[in-house]
């Protein structure tokens, strides 16, 4: 874990578009990524009959979609404490640097920099 001071502005912008799409859609969390090139990908929590996606996954699978590589940064909008494996796992898939976990308001609340 990294001091959530130590953020750079293309982190917050990503904490900003998460928290833009839980809130749009009223979902339990909310998800962005940055791919090695600088795109951007949001992405909220899929709950379905058939499927279960955190936040995270969905918003990984949609640069995934997109050939991103790897991912610079990931930022993720929840009430919860911290990730869960998965969501590391997923994270780790595609070396991401950096995973911020913040609270709804926007408040950085953990740093995990590989």
């Amino acid at each position: 874990m990294t001091d959530a001071r130590d953020l750079g502005s293309e982190d917050e912008k990503l904490i900003a578009l998460a928290r833009a799409s839980r809130v749009r859609t009223g979902a339990h969390e909310g998800a962005a990524v940055r791919d090695e090139t600088g795109r951007t990908y949001a992405a909220t929590s899929v709950s379905l009959p058939s499927l279960h996606l955190s936040a995270l996954q969905a918003a990984i699978a949609a640069a995934v979609s997109s050939e991103a590589r790897s991912l610079e940064a990931a930022a993720v909008v929840t009430e919860e404490r911290e990730l869960d494996e998965d969501d590391f796992a997923v994270s780790e898939d595609l070396k991401t640097a950096t995973v911020v976990l913040a609270a709804p308001d926007g408040t950085p609340t953990s740093v995990t920099r590989s």
